[in-house]
């Protein structure tokens, strides 16, 4: 389980890059991450967006929740079988801090991006979920899946 902010401001989203652990390569994601054992989503989102970007926010609303499966023949964790990754996304909105890189992480260079530009990056699909329910606030909290395969990672 992981939770994902969606920072919408004046046409820019507010992307990290993921540095693989795996060696093959980097890619965008929306800052977030791990749900830690006995923690609420809701303060784990504001955690990440701290560590991965050195900017505080305040959640502003929960916009829905994703699930995909990661196949196993793909599948970067430790494990066998498929991965189910469960992702609770938010809108927020920063606070305060100043951008910065995560000390010791995975994710390096945060940007504010323009949403024009996503479909030319390579990302994570969960970027283009976590848009689409920022920008239409879909009242199930729900929108079709987001296939891998091209730009789009797992």
């Amino acid at each position: 389980m992981a939770a994902y902010a969606v920072c919408v401001v004046e046409e820019r989203v507010l992307l990290v890059r993921y540095m693989s652990p795996w060696g093959d390569g980097s890619w965008w994601t929306l800052p977030g991450g791990g749900v830690e054992p006995g923690e609420d989503p809701y303060d784990a989102v504001s955690r990440e967006v701290l560590e991965e970007t050195g900017y505080e926010c305040a959640v502003d609303v929960l916009l829905g929740v994703d699930s995909r499966i990661v196949p196993a023949g793909v599948r970067r964790s430790a494990g066998e079988g498929d991965h189910q990754n469960l992702g609770i996304f938010y809108s927020t909105r920063i606070t305060g801090g100043t951008a910065r890189p995560e000390p010791n992480g995975d994710t390096e260079e945060p940007v504010w991006t323009p949403l024009a530009e996503v479909p030319t990056l390579r990302r994570a699909g969960l970027v283009d979920v976590g848009i689409a329910l920022a920008l239409t606030r879909p009242r199930s909290g729900h929108v079709a899946p987001v296939p891998a395969g091209g730009l789009i990672e797992y």
